[in-house]
């Protein structure tokens, strides 16, 4: 029996990634979510002999699972796998449920189907809101983490389980290994706590001062960290690995370059620098940034269930899915390339000249933001309410002042993430001949370029989030150019009350 395990052990060192999904029977939560999405798309075009993905998926404002699904196979990031298999869509299927209830709302028919099928798990929902309350998050990214677990430690096949966290899930450290932290809480009595105690009593407990005392910088970040040390706790039971990713990004290849779906986080503060509409934002310019293209991630998602089969370890596998390390650019240089980019790429929905400076001093930012943001939002929204539209500007400026007082804690702050276990994967997929089938590497020199990777950004937001068509690039040029000199005389208008001032105190 042991030649035979060292022999089946010795013919995965063989195997390309695709060929270990072959016939391979796979769950995903959180497939509705951005990464879910390029995930899927990922498995159906490039692992082709897999058996079949099930993805755990509830009712949702009035629309059925099943109609959810047909809307998610409508988003064009499958419009790729739409020309070249559609018949790989009917592989996918869905198992009613919800990671907020008992058994994570899978009734015991589909609880058994799981037990006795699935080869590989991988669990990637969780509520990514920075501002949810606690009780929510508790539920979605710590209660939902322990079922799930519980429920892989009953699947009788199951090869690989892959749980997707963040890498800032011990932000209050500065210097980041690939190993779990463990806390000083139970996480069973937080668990308990969240599901028996209201709101306000949850944020008056000592616990919830981590959260607020800026150990950590939300609800998401600390409820990840509990959900790592269930992780940790079940290293022993199952063949698990944590993937890690900073802050995750559009698109740099797969499966359209610039690909993005939402405007959560740092898409839509760039997606307002390009129109103009972001003139101030709190970060330190001398800091490292760390983003990381989504088609990164899904690879490393991919490869990480096949390298922890492949590459056996006796040590607890994490990996850090980030690029300031292995690729390093300030947040100062990536905002020349930003504006740079934006002015050679505006859409036409641009609607002041682009530019945006970065501060630490909130007390400037908060200036700038009520003379920049609100002030124009809000005579703009006067003029469509003299037309008799609806006003909204005001709305969305609001929403985007929190989105930079959100984003603050990670641009002003600056963590050095080991990766050692990133490296050992991306070179085991490089051993196996994988690695422009699944490109995991951001490594300088290894073909990705900040300059270009932004460049694609911006098109990829002008494309996906503006729907806006390359056709109408020359007629936004023109009026990019229109508004610059707009925004040089508003400049000037100043300096000419002034010299007007000066002048008539002269000739007084």
């Amino acid at each position: 029996m042991g030649d035979d395990l060292e022999d089946r052990y010795a013919e995965t060192l063989t195997w390309n990634i695709s060929k270990f999904y072959v016939n391979t029977k796979i769950f995903i939560t959180g497939a509705t979510g951005f990464v879910g999405k390029a995930l899927i798309e990922k498995l159906l075009r490039s692992c082709e002999k897999i058996d079949s993905i099930f993805i755990l998926m509830r009712s949702k404002h009035g629309m059925s699972a099943e109609q959810r699904l047909k809307e998610l196979f409508k988003n064009p990031v499958f419009n790729r796998l739409r020309d070249k298999n559609p018949d790989a869509f009917e592989k996918v299927k869905i198992i009613p449920g919800d990671v907020s209830l008992p058994n994570l709302g899978i009734c015991e028919d589909d609880w058994n189907y799981l037990i006795d099928n699935i080869d590989i798990v991988f669990h990637s929902a969780a509520t990514v809101k920075f501002n949810e309350d606690l009780r929510t998050a508790l539920t979605l990214n710590t209660l939902g983490t322990k079922m799930l677990l519980e429920l892989c430690r009953k699947m009788k096949k199951l090869k690989s389980c892959i749980y997707v966290s963040t890498a800032y899930s011990n932000s209050d450290k500065r210097v980041v290994n690939e190993k779990v932290y463990e806390t000083k809480y139970n996480v069973d009595t937080l668990i308990s706590y969240g599901q028996t105690l209201p709101n306000d009593v949850l944020q008056t407990l000592r616990f919830a001062k981590d959260i607020f005392n800026g150990k950590h910088p939300n609800t998401y970040t600390f409820t990840k960290a509990l959900a790592e040390q269930l992780v940790l706790e079940n290293f022993e039971h199952l063949p698990i690995a944590i993937v890690r990713p900073s802050i995750i990004t559009a698109a740099w290849k797969e499966p359209y370059p610039g690909w993005v779906d939402n405007l959560s986080g740092i898409t839509g503060i760039i997606t307002e620098c390009s129109r103009g509409t972001v003139k101030s934002i709190i970060c330190d310019e001398q800091c490292r940034m760390d983003l990381i293209p989504v088609d990164i991630v899904v690879n490393t998602l991919i490869t990480s269930a096949w390298h922890v089969v492949a590459y056996k370890s006796k040590n607890k596998r994490v990996y850090n899915c980030t690029s300031g390390y292995l690729n390093p650019i300030t947040w100062k240089k990536f905002g020349e390339i930003t504006h740079k980019q934006c002015l050679n790429w505006p859409s036409k929905y641009v609607t002041w000249y682009p530019g945006f400076r970065y501060t630490t001093n909130r007390t400037l930012h908060s200036i700038y933001a009520l003379l920049y943001h609100n002030l124009p939002s809000f005579f703009l929204d006067l003029g469509l309410y003299c037309s008799g539209k609806k006003p909204m500007l005001l709305k969305l400026s609001k929403k985007l002042n929190q989105a930079l007082e959100a984003g603050s804690f990670f641009s002003t702050n600056e963590w050095s993430f080991g990766s050692e276990s990133y490296v050992s994967l991306i070179q085991a997929v490089k051993a196996v001949n994988d690695k422009e089938q699944f490109q995991v590497d951001i490594r300088l020199g290894c073909g990705f370029d900040w300059e270009e990777y932004v460049e694609i950004f911006l098109k990829g937001v002008r494309e996906f989030i503006l729907k806006d068509d390359l056709k109408t690039l020359p007629m936004a040029k023109i009026k990019l150019n229109r508004l610059y000199w707009i925004h040089k005389f508003v400049q000037a208008v100043p300096w000419i009350i002034l010299l007007q001032l000066v002048w008539r105190s002269y000739i007084n």
